[in-house]
């Protein structure tokens, strides 16, 4: 597909104006309403990760979207997880028979099928995806991949600022956990995989799947394998 560069810019100038809908989450969902209209794509959607380091919609524009969120959950791997992980764009003609995630496709909505992720920044890394979908198969080309780049640049912007403010939101509450212990985590995943022999994702799926089995955060987790004190501020998962 072809991103018209025109009517980009003026999508973007728009949404850079800032938020008019009420609070963060209405404006983010304006955002990905935007993304929606401009790919006319059946669906896209935003996805933060959880103090649990779980990848989970903030906003979305379709309800089979939700199927792609519970997919990767169920699976532990997708487009939206690598991209988030890897810190680069992703994407794939036809998910469900796309042999890099072969525990993806029995869990969605057959309105899933094209997908394109890319990762959203705070703070130089990244804390979540950003997501379009189509309902038949096809290729995304580089003007796409640079149109949704440029969307996320302006979430990263705008989430930026509400960090900044101490805006109080549960958004902004995940946005100020994920920042105060990505660097334990990502160290714990460059770990694994110098000691394993992993990639970046599968190191830290493996992390992920530790911390599930034992209702722990993942920090703590990455904390142990570190052999340093686990943070005392947050508590376990609730069951």
């Amino acid at each position: 597909m072809y991103i018209d560069a025109e009517a980009l810019h003026a999508s973007l100038t728009a949404l850079r104006a800032g938020p008019d809908a009420p609070g963060l989450g209405g404006y983010l969902q304006r955002v990905v309403g935007a993304v929606e209209q401009m790919f006319a794509c059946e669906g896209a959607g935003l996805m933060i990760e959880d103090p649990q380091n779980v990848l989970r919609y903030v906003a979305a524009s379709g309800e089979p979207g939700r199927s792609l969120e519970v997919a990767q959950l169920r699976a532990g791997q997708g487009p939206c997880i690598d991209a988030f992980v890897r810190n680069s764009s992703v994407w794939t003609p036809d998910l469900p028979s796309d042999t890099r995630w072969p525990a993806v496709g029995e869990h969605l909505h057959p309105d899933v099928r094209a997908v394109l992720g890319v990762p959203v920044l705070l703070a130089g890394g990244p804390i979540g995806s950003l997501n379009v979908y189509r309902s038949e198969p096809g290729e995304w080309d580089a003007s796409a991949i640079s149109a949704l780049c440029g969307y996320a640049e302006v979430i990263e912007q705008v989430l930026g600022v509400a960090v900044t403010a101490l805006e109080h939101s549960t958004i902004v509450e995940q946005l100020q956990y994920a920042l105060k212990h990505r660097v334990m985590i990502e160290r714990a995943v460059g770990l694994l995989m110098g000691r394993h022999g992993l990639d970046s994702v599968t190191a830290f799926e493996l992390l992920r799947r530790q911390a599930r089995g034992r209702r722990e955060r993942v920090v703590v987790i990455a904390a142990e394998l570190l052999g340093e004190p686990a943070p005392e501020d947050e508590p376990k998962p609730a069951s």
